[in-house]
């Protein structure tokens, strides 16, 4: 059973998420806004919060800016529109995904199994290893990764995407296996997705982004 905090100032689209919820046997707080959202996941531990965009008061963007100053806790952020920017600014942020509404709540549903299941500390698909390119080290029991002994800042997302192209590098990956094994479910929507979080990526690892190297038709492979 997982713990979800839903906000969204519809209290249908509330309403609709945590029937679904509830139906698989997970728990569901409530917030109406984004000011409400941050007090009460002040005193209470999530495992995952599905936070809509446009909010009075206080956007989705900025509550999840201010969730993320002191707690670490999967996103999935909901919006009624789809543009390219609305996507890069909250990956940017650290969420985990972006579902444009009208949604699938079993969709919905789908994506937050997968989230907490690959954020979870018990994942045993990281291996106990540190490897090193040049001034580049990947430390996947820490989770960490550091450019010239600095260690390097990245959403949840890009650790998962990095580390899952590190451990398979010199291999041609699809775009379709590196959505499936990264996001943890069929994709449905954009595959502009991946290409976003790849640019985010590679800026991220400034100078070493050229390891992630783009197979036009095919996909991308990590190569040193």
């Amino acid at each position: 059973m997982y713990k979800i905090l839903v906000v969204d100032d519809e209290e249908k689209i509330r309403a609709l998420i945590k029937k679904y919820a509830v139906f698989e046997g997970h728990e569901v707080v409530e917030a109406k806004d984004g000011m409400e959202a941050i007090s009460i996941c002040k005193n209470q531990d999530f495992d995952i919060i599905i936070l809509d965009i446009m909010m009075p008061e206080l956007d989705g963007f900025s509550t999840c800016r201010e969730i993320r100053k002191y707690k670490t806790i999967p996103v999935i952020m909901l919006s009624a529109r789809g543009e390219e920017y609305d996507k890069i600014h909250g990956f940017e942020l650290g969420i985990d995904d972006y579902v444009v509404k009208p949604f699938s709540p079993k969709e919905l549903m789908m994506r937050v199994n997968a989230i907490i299941k690959r954020s979870s500390p018990s994942n045993e698909e990281i291996k106990k290893e540190i490897i090193s390119f040049e001034g580049l080290t990947v430390d996947f029991t820490g989770r960490i990764v550091y450019i010239d002994n600095k260690r390097i800042n990245m959403s949840p997302k890009e650790y998962d995407l990095f580390f899952y192209l590190v451990k398979n590098r010199g291999i041609a990956l699809t775009r379709k296996k590196i959505i499936t094994d990264v996001w943890g479910y069929d994709f449905f929507g954009d595959d502009r997705t991946l290409d976003t979080h790849i640019k985010l990526l590679r800026k991220s690892l400034e100078r070493y982004g050229k390891y992630i190297v783009t197979l036009r038709g095919v996909g991308y492979r990590f190569e040193t």
